[in-house]
């Protein structure tokens, strides 16, 4: 038998994750490193194993991300949107409590661009009347 496993892409700010869920006993790896080794805080571990945690099954898949660009914090929410869409795919009566936890939906949230003229994209250089 083939070995099953699910993908799911997620994306948050400028970070791209790519996941892979395959059946397991619930170790997460990102970037050939564990995930303790990887994440510093304790908040952005919680924020990966959400979706897991939502749907029960986060002792039923062992999850491989390769994630690039941004920090750790769009990283961490970037692998937490990968793996709620490789859970879809898993299963799409999971679909509905996902969705209603706001894991199906990719953050637009992003950095604006600096405008000429302005210090940053919307700082102003100080006014001086002389």
């Amino acid at each position: 038998m083939a070995n099953v496993q699910y993908i799911g892409t997620g994306r948050r700010k400028t970070s791209v994750a790519r996941v892979r869920l395959l059946p397991g006993t619930g170790n997460i790896i990102i970037n050939r490193r564990d995930m303790d080794e990887y994440f510093d805080y304790d908040t952005l571990k919680v924020i990966v194993k959400e979706p897991l945690v939502l749907t029960d099954t986060l002792d039923k898949f062992d999850v491989f991300v390769n994630v690039k660009g941004g920090g750790f914090t769009g990283q961490a929410g970037a692998i937490r949107h990968g793996i709620s869409r490789a859970l879809v795919n898993f299963n799409e009566e999971l679909k509905p409590v996902l969705k209603k936890a706001g894991f199906l939906t990719r953050d637009p949230r992003m950095k604006e661009r600096k405008k000429y003229g302005l210090k940053k994209a919307r700082r102003a250089p100080q006014f001086s009347k002389r």
